[in-house]
């Protein structure tokens, strides 16, 4: 990419920034020399490393990286044979090694409770620096100073011996009272390293030795004797010696290290990568910033599979851009948060409005955090946001006027337009800023339509700002396009840098130029040439933003009213699972009971008949089989009695729990007015009364319950007739040439007068209009068995409401035990008709929903008996 408009974006200035967070002087020096990539894979690995590096730098573990000396020009000298490191040299290789340590173990210590497994993995990609750190610390310590080695430890006793003995010599000279007149000093002075005198230069012979020099008055000699001039020449020596044996150890721990070389090689890329990817987590941490998502599917799978420098797609196929709360970085605490929804289908967005009112910033905001996104940074902006892959970038902005080349401000303009419309592709991005400016505004209007019309044509991504009345119109016209304002607060007459999507702004540059100080009268004069035709347009464009505004406000709240609807799903939801724990419970608790019920008759059954066995059977005998039969019945009738009381208890709550659902739907039709009514199957049952239920309310016979008495059962109303009691609320009923059992609160007497007027089942119409209502119903069945999977979705409410009850009457007849049906969500008024009808059958066991991830609310899962 153009490094012109790099700088004009200010990307370097945001990159230089992030580098200052790395911990080492190479990371920064690295992170600097980075230029946005056009690999989707490159982005995306790196934006993974920083997404993973937010999630470790908000923990409170210890931070993962430590400091390193720069190493980069040491390998090469580590990989001459016979070369030589120095000590500073030699503990920079040491201190890497701990970083490489360091960081390797903090991350694997992390990768499954943070989930980091991407960085964790690349640092434990590095190779083992071990070995070579080991060899470094045989001869320097923690904190890079030389080891006191044997062979080193002889050359510095020698070398304190030296010293000692000048010290002793030097103080003997010192303190001798007769050389008191002679010497200047009695504190030695050094010269080039040695210990010298200070002697008065009048009485230099008195001394024997050398002299080093000379005092500016000429009154003062600095001597050294004769007798330290021999030991400081021992010493000096000694030293040298020293630093020979220094240099062999440097020598040899170098051989050692050679082979070594090509694993500080291949580390230090690693280490630079985490580096750079860990300061811009701290810089994305610090400015509240995200890491954008890609903008398509396709574009993240091609990436993958791509292998050179850039990915072939077409943009038509992209998600369009979307930025949330973005804030341009150089702002700081300035900055405005603004929302830029881009459209499907539509790449040119026409921006218009106020001057100063933020439109150059808002292009370069966008354009700034594609290259920021590609380059593996975080954008401040918020979760959601979402950028594409560009290729290049190419931008006209601020005034490229030059005397030195002869460019006028049009000119100027001109030759960046004309190199962006010669280069520009699908896959570039183009900055636009005052097009058709500096001329007349006839032709620079008519250039400017040409040159969309051009970059239109090549499929290029263009951000453009302009005053220009005909580009908000062409804006409207082609298809391609959209339009925007930045929004001006009119009590204020100040620009509040907001955008409004869809809508052109005014430029007011009236008010501007009054509120800029231009005289009240000047600014009368000059509304006064204001055509009407453009008073209309004005007025026009007040009203869309009007418009626009209400828009904006009816959305936020149609967002409030389907966050609530979803939270009163997610408690739905809940207390639906709950029920099913309890359920689940209560079955095993029965089940226990049933167990030691069962186990305890067995033990007394043996028991009984092991007296039986025993002996003649006597009238005690019998008496006591009888009343062990006469307990057990009455244990099965207390059992049955608990039963019974608690599905009253059930009852009661889910009559409790459906009055509390009808207020939550009443105040939620009452909200949508225009919505249409639904008639729930509760409401139809009552308004097509049965005449059984006439009869019922007229009849003053008094009904009992008895073998051979004729019955309506459950919500289908089904005609049959009683067989005989089973237990106490359990009657066998025969339904035509079907014998079930029900329950007898869900059976109803007919009285013998109204026999005749019966008819085998009423069916109950649950369609939403009076037309539905009239119209026939198809009762037909695929087949004679029952399915395991009925669809009722695109039938009437009387349709699969007959389909359903044919679906449950094969299912009882076949002994058919569990299936589905599919009747989806909709307006939910078929599917409260499946729910009410499977409720009142007597051979449904128990139904529900099915999972979210097979279906949620739009399946009802059925269990027969």
């Amino acid at each position: 990419m153009d490094k012109k408009t790099l700088t004009e974006l200010d990307y370097y200035r945001i990159r230089d920034t992030i580098a200052g967070y790395c911990v080492s002087q190479e990371g920064t020096g690295f992170l600097k020399t980075r230029e946005p990539y056009t690999n989707s894979a490159d982005i995306e690995k790196l934006k993974q490393y920083g997404r993973q590096w937010f999630i470790y730098l908000q923990s409170t573990r210890q931070p993962a990286l430590s400091s390193w000396p720069e190493i980069a020009e040491i390998i090469p000298i580590l990989k001459t044979e016979g070369a030589t490191l120095s000590q500073e040299q030699l503990y920079a290789l040491a201190l890497f090694c701990i970083s490489v340590k360091k960081v390797t173990g903090a991350l694997d210590s992390a990768e499954k409770e943070l989930k980091v497994q991407q960085i964790s993995a690349a640092a434990k990609s590095m190779p083992l620096l071990d070995k070579p750190y080991a060899e470094i610390s045989r001869v320097l310590d923690t904190n890079g100073t030389l080891k006191d080695l044997p062979e080193l430890r002889v050359i510095r006793a020698a070398i304190a011996g030296y010293r000692r003995d000048i010290a002793n010599l030097m103080h003997k000279y010192t303190s001798d009272q007769s050389l008191s007149s002679v010497l200047e000093s009695n504190v030695p002075a050094y010269r080039a390293d040695r210990q010298v005198l200070a002697v008065h230069a009048n009485r230099r012979n008195v001394i024997s030795g050398i002299i080093h020099e000379v005092s500016q008055s000429g009154q003062t000699v600095y001597i050294e004797p004769d007798d330290i001039v021999r030991k400081n020449n021992d010493l000096v020596q000694e030293e040298f010696h020293l630093q020979q044996e220094i240099r062999r150890i440097f020598r040899e721990l170098t051989a050692k290290l050679q082979p070594y070389a090509p694993l500080f090689s291949e580390a230090l890329p690693i280490m630079l990568e985490l580096d750079a990817s860990c300061a811009s987590a701290k810089w994305g941490i610090e400015n509240n910033c995200v890491f954008a998502l890609p903008c398509s599917a396709a574009e993240s799978e091609t990436s993958e599979q791509s292998t050179g420098n850039t990915i072939s797609e077409n943009s038509s196929d992209r998600e369009p851009p979307l930025l949330l709360q973005a804030r341009h970085p150089l702002l700081g605490n300035k900055a405005v948060p603004v929302d830029i929804p881009f459209m499907t289908g539509k790449h040119i967005l026409i921006i218009t409005g106020p001057n100063t009112g933020g439109k150059t910033v808002t292009i370069k905001t966008v354009a700034l955090f594609a290259l920021l996104n590609q380059s593996g940074f975080p954008v401040p902006a918020a979760e959601g946001t979402r950028l594409p892959v560009f290729e290049n970038v190419y931008a006209d902005i601020g005034d490229e006027q030059s005397l030195e080349q002869s460019l006028s401000t049009f000119s100027g303009h001109m030759k960046n337009i004309a190199a962006a419309v010669r280069e520009a592709d699908s896959r570039s991005l183009v900055l636009l800023d005052e097009l058709g400016s500096g001329t007349d505004p006839q032709e620079g209007g008519a250039i400017a339509m040409a040159v969309l019309d051009t970059l239109i044509g090549s499929g290029a991504f263009v951000l453009v700002t302009t005053h220009h009345g005909i580009l908000k119109n062409y804006g409207y016209t082609h298809p391609s396009c959209i339009n925007a304002s930045v929004d001006f607060n009119d009590s204020t007459l100040s620009p509040t840098y907001r955008l409004v999507m869809g809508v052109p702004g005014e430029s007011r540059a009236l008010d501007i130029a009054q509120r800029s100080g231009l005289p009240p009268s000047v600014t009368a004069i000059a509304r006064s040439y204001i055509a009407n035709e453009q008073a209309d347009v004005s007025a026009l464009i007040k009203g869309l933003t009007a418009k626009h505004a209400e828009l904006d406000r009816l959305r936020q709240e149609f967002d409030k009213k389907e966050t609530q609807i979803n939270e009163k799903q997610r408690q739905a939801d809940l207390r639906e699972l709950r029920l099913r724990q309890k359920e689940q419970e209560l079955k095993e608790h029965g089940y226990r009971e049933s167990v030691q019920f069962l186990e305890e008759s067995r033990r007394q059954l043996e028991n009984l008949v092991r007296t039986l066995r025993e002996g003649e059977i006597t009238h005690e005998k019998a008496v006591s089989v009888k009343q062990y039969i006469s307990l057990l019945t009455d244990t099965v009738q207390a059992q049955g009695n608990r039963l019974q009381e608690e599905e009253t208890t059930l009852a009661r709550d889910q009559a409790e729990m459906d009055r509390q659902s009808a207020k939550e739907k009443a105040a939620i039709k009452s909200e949508r007015k225009n919505e249409k009514k639904r008639l729930k199957n509760a409401e139809a049952l009552a308004a097509a009364k049965s005449p059984v239920q006439i009869y019922e309310t007229q009849s003053p016979v008094k009904l009992t319950f008895k073998p051979g008495a004729e019955v309506l059962a459950g919500m289908a109303r089904r005609h049959g007739v009683l067989l005989h009691q089973e237990r106490k609320g359990l009657w066998s009923v025969q339904f035509g040439n079907i014998k079930m059992s029900v329950r007898q609160k869900d059976l109803t007497l007919i009285p013998p007068s109204q026999i005749n007027n019966i008819k085998p089942t009423v069916t109950v119409d649950l369609a939403e209009n009076d037309e539905d209502k009239n119209s026939s119903i198809d009762s037909g069945f695929p087949g004679n068995k029952p399915l395991f999977e009925l669809r009722l979705i695109g039938m009437r409410c009387d349709e699969a409401v007959k389909m359903l009850q044919r679906q449950l009457d094969l299912c009882t007849m076949q002994n058919f035990h569990e299936f589905s049906i599919i009747h989806g969500k909709g307006s939910g008024i078929l599917q409260q008709a499946v729910q009410d009808y499977l409720s009142h059958y007597p051979g449904v066991s128990e139904f529900h929903f099915a999972p979210p991830e097979d279906g949620g609310t739009g399946k009802t899962y059925v269990r027969m008996f």
